[in-house]
């Protein structure tokens, strides 16, 4: 089994290699934040940061964090040569006007037909859903990138039982266990993380997965 401290990284580093040169890509709150340190040097990515700015950078190294530059999460960030910062309603034209190539986000449930369910909890506090609506329907491609599982609990499922963030529009779903895609005849396993057995995944998720005879393994 992976070391829980090395699972949010490999997951981030899997999504980075989804990016392409060019790529507008907005990362949400949490894991998806790590994918901006994995970025390849040989591609060049504008990373939109929804409370208000064009180009974004990995994460600052200890000391040199900047207090005025965070990320959507509150979280200390860079910004690139080039970078430029503007206000909540700009942000959210560049969301809703399809600007956005990739949006990366988590998830609290997301099922075999794409839909996603992502802002509340029964019984706990929650602002509201915030960008991830809009983030979801603007971008042109959606990877919610999360740990397979909740404390042993399915997460990807036949049927999102969690009030829905939006309907069919997840393309990937990238885990620690494999990387599955979205298809019309359902999750299809593309690539399965080698330390993981083909049941491992299956039993960990409840939708049906399906095997291609091309299964790769995960190069994180």
């Amino acid at each position: 089994m992976m070391d829980k401290n090395l699972v949010k990284n490999y997951i981030a580093k899997r999504v980075a290699k989804e990016l392409k040169d060019g790529n507008v890509v907005n990362l949400g709150i949490g894991l998806p934040t790590l994918v901006s340190n994995f970025i390849p040097d040989d591609i060049e990515i504008i990373l939109q940061s929804e409370n208000g700015f064009l180009g974004m950078g990995p994460a600052p190294k200890e000391g040199e964090e900047d207090p005025y530059v965070v990320n959507a999460g509150g979280q200390y960030t860079t910004v690139n040569p080039g970078g430029v910062f503007f206000d909540s309603a700009d942000s959210f034209v560049i969301i809703r006007g399809g600007h956005v190539d990739v949006t990366v986000l988590g998830a609290l449930e997301v099922d075999e037909r794409g839909n996603l369910a992502n802002w509340m909890v029964p019984g706990k506090m929650v602002p509201g859903m915030g960008g991830a609506m809009d983030l979801v329907t603007g971008a042109k491609k959606v990877i919610v990138a999360m740990n397979h599982t909740a404390k042993g609990n399915h997460k990807i499922l036949k049927e999102c039982k969690l009030p829905l963030t939006a309907v069919n529009v997840v393309n990937f779903i990238i885990t620690e266990m494999g990387v599955m895609e979205v298809t019309a005849s359902g999750l299809v396993l593309r690539e399965i993380n080698p330390e993981y057995s083909i049941e491992d995944v299956q039993i960990a998720t409840e939708a049906t997965l399906i095997i291609p005879e091309d299964l790769k393994e995960i190069q994180a």
